[in-house]
């Protein structure tokens, strides 16, 4: 358990609630595996899930009542949903059906389970389970959404062979596994490590390239245009993605922050040289990320010598820059996945919304760079997700820049998945 002794979890306490799936055999695993780590386990399940496994199942292994329905005849405790609750270190909803995401998501408290979930105070972790089309499907994506902005951990569901027979993500995530993230958030682990166990080697195979920070556009040999761009959140891409088995290239013009460790980096001033960078990585590449901020403009004469300001005045003609994130859409391949960021200042959304359709990419990630706590140089970032075809914009809060980078990878890693899947369909 990645080092962690029993002791440290010798007094924790831990709710595992299991819902109706054929995936209900594996909350057994799981059950065993919080035992073996000193964990008390009690459990609750639904009336479905009693349907693929007995509660006697559960109690004998847990030894304790197994809670079905609070207002049963032989149940100990009449407002166990209360007491059973709020009495815990740690919620594990697994298997969590589409059904139970969509009660969970929308307040809704029509068994054990759910009130259990409204009424506790404990970090709650949901590991899903369900037929490849139901996970994908909007409505399920939607309410994956809500809970994480409620806070709620989650733990994808592998790919594989499902027991209807259809191949894609859908299957519970290793019990094994599930257990390894209730243990380091138990412990107080950092979200980010968390995020690095559950979403570990989601994108292998896959061959990033990013752009970051600023570039610089001269104007005689000591002067130049440029903007506040720091670089944070292109690398912090960069390790995500390496994290997650990525093969992972960054063409980076002035940042204020150095490139994590193993990133490979080529470094450019200008927005052109940053173009025939591009150009030159493209070809290779299955996702494009462009994080950098690229001036849309430069001088169209550099001074080769300094200009000495003995001039009453300096008039600079200007040219446009080119246009590397609509260059590259534009001469895209059908397996390439592009991404953009959009900064601005106002009218945010709906400039991001006119620069995803104009420039014809997947995703754009909006932030408003006006915010005094977030943006430029900053370590956080507070963004809107808006992706080609869902009308329905994802919205992060106020959080590290790290913590945005991992989200930003899920949902391309979600839009690969669903590419994979229309192509096998």
């Amino acid at each position: 358990m990645n080092g962690v002794t029993d002791e440290q979890y010798s007094k924790k306490r831990v709710a595992l609630a299991v819902t109706g799936g054929i995936a209900a055999y594996k909350s057994i695993e799981i059950l065993r595996g919080l035992q073996a780590a000193g964990c008390k386990v009690r459990v609750a399940m639904t009336r479905h899930a009693c349907e693929f496994i007995q509660p006697l199942t559960f109690r004998a292994l847990s030894g304790s009542y197994v809670v079905v329905d609070d207002y049963s005849a032989d149940n100990p405790d009449p407002i166990a949903h209360i007491t059973f609750s709020q009495t815990i270190d740690l919620l594990i909803i697994a298997p969590a059906t589409a059904n139970t995401l969509a009660k969970l998501a929308n307040g809704v408290a029509d068994d054990f389970v759910t009130s259990t979930y409204l009424a506790s105070t404990a970090p709650v972790l949901v590991a899903p389970a369900m037929n490849t089309v139901m996970w994908q499907h909007r409505a399920t994506q939607r309410n994956i959404e809500k809970l994480r902005r409620d806070g709620v951990q989650i733990i994808e569901p592998d790919e594989g062979e499902m027991a209807c027979g259809t191949i894609g993500p859908g299957r519970l995530s290793q019990p094994e596994k599930i257990v390894r993230v209730a243990l380091e958030m138990m412990s107080g682990s950092q979200p980010q490590a968390v995020a690095n166990e559950v979403f570990a080697g989601n994108l292998k195979g896959e061959h990033v390239v990013i752009t970051a920070g600023a570039t610089r556009e001269a104007i005689d040999p000591v002067r130049f245009i440029s903007n506040r761009s720091s670089g944070r959140m292109g690398f912090a891409l960069a390790e995500a993605a390496s994290r997650r088995g990525a093969t992972v290239r960054v063409i980076a013009g002035f940042t204020t922050v150095a490139a994590g460790k193993g990133i490979n980096t080529i470094n450019v001033t200008s927005a052109e040289e940053m173009y025939a960078a591009v150009l030159g990585q493209i070809k290779a590449a299955t996702i494009f990320i462009a994080t950098a901020a690229v001036a849309d403009y430069r001088p169209k004469q550099v001074a080769q010598a300094k200009i000495k300001k003995s001039h009453a005045e300096l008039n600079l003609e200007l040219e446009r820059t080119p246009d590397i994130l609509a260059e590259v859409a534009r001469s895209r391949r059908p397996d390439q996945i592009i991404v953009g960021f959009a900064a601005e200042t106002e009218d945010v959304l709906s400039n991001a919304r006119s620069k995803l359709s104009a420039k014809n990419i997947d995703m754009i990630v909006a932030n408003d760079v006006a915010r005094a706590d977030s943006g430029f140089d900053s370590e956080n970032n507070a963004v809107t997700i808006l992706i080609r075809d869902n009308p329905s914009p994802i919205e992060l809060p106020l959080m590290r820049k790290t913590e945005v980078a991992d989200r930003i990878l899920e949902e391309i890693a979600k839009l690969r998945h669903m590419t994979a899947a229309a192509q096998r369909a």
